[in-house]
């Protein structure tokens, strides 16, 4: 009942930064020019080294530049560690990490595909998890097409390369990457295995 009331006041806590967060489509645009070089001009990274944030949740694209702008302040020893986001967030005010967000949030994500030999194991482990290793199933936050939840800051994992999730994964499981809510996602990656990782980027690149 604890961990409900918590989840509920953490909910609505979030949902209220939200809404006090809306940006503009067009001022993002606008400012968007030097992302485009990782990223894509509408979000749809071209290389698999960085994430496409097209059709990202705004309120999760919010919390990432809050957390490279945050590492950026204190040398990495908080918020997201990243040599070049942080080089980009550092001078970033709450209204163009708004902007920004909602412009992106706002693109339509590309289309990618999972391979056929992982479309099995990965829908398993995917919705089901293992209980034998008390690994939670990854639907319970993301949702069943990896859409994920926008004010809960879950963000939408489905469609993204396959080689940058599989990188994520791997820094949730070593703890370089720890901005996550509560260490949710280091808890859940501790429990995955190399295979694990590799079966469920796969996965993920190819669900809608």
């Amino acid at each position: 009942m604890k961990k409900i009331a918590l989840f509920v006041g953490l909910y609505v806590g979030l949902t209220g930064f939200a809404m006090a967060q809306q940006g503009s489509v067009e001022a993002g645009q606008e400012k968007a020019g030097v992302c485009a070089a990782c990223h894509g001009p509408n979000g749809n990274s071209p290389s698999d080294m960085y994430p496409k944030i097209a059709g990202q949740h705004a309120e999760y694209l919010a919390k990432q530049l809050m957390d490279y702008r945050l590492a950026a302040e204190t040398n990495g020893e908080q918020g997201r560690a990243n040599a070049i986001m942080q080089g980009q967030a550092m001078n970033l005010s709450d209204e163009d990490i708004a902007d920004l967000s909602a412009y992106f949030a706002a693109q339509d994500a590309e289309l990618g595909e999972t391979p056929e030999d992982v479309v099995a194991a990965g829908q398993k482990l995917y919705r089901s998890g293992d209980e034998s290793r008390g690994l939670t199933a990854c639907a319970a936050c993301h949702g069943p097409r990896g859409d994920g939840m926008g004010l809960a800051k879950f963000p939408d994992i489905s469609g993204n390369h396959a080689a940058y999730v599989q990188q994520q994964l791997e820094m949730f499981r070593s703890g370089e990457r720890a901005n996550d809510p509560n260490g949710m996602m280091r808890d859940v990656a501790a429990k995955l295995t190399d295979q694990d990782i590799e079966i469920l980027a796969n996965y993920l690149a190819g669900l809608y």
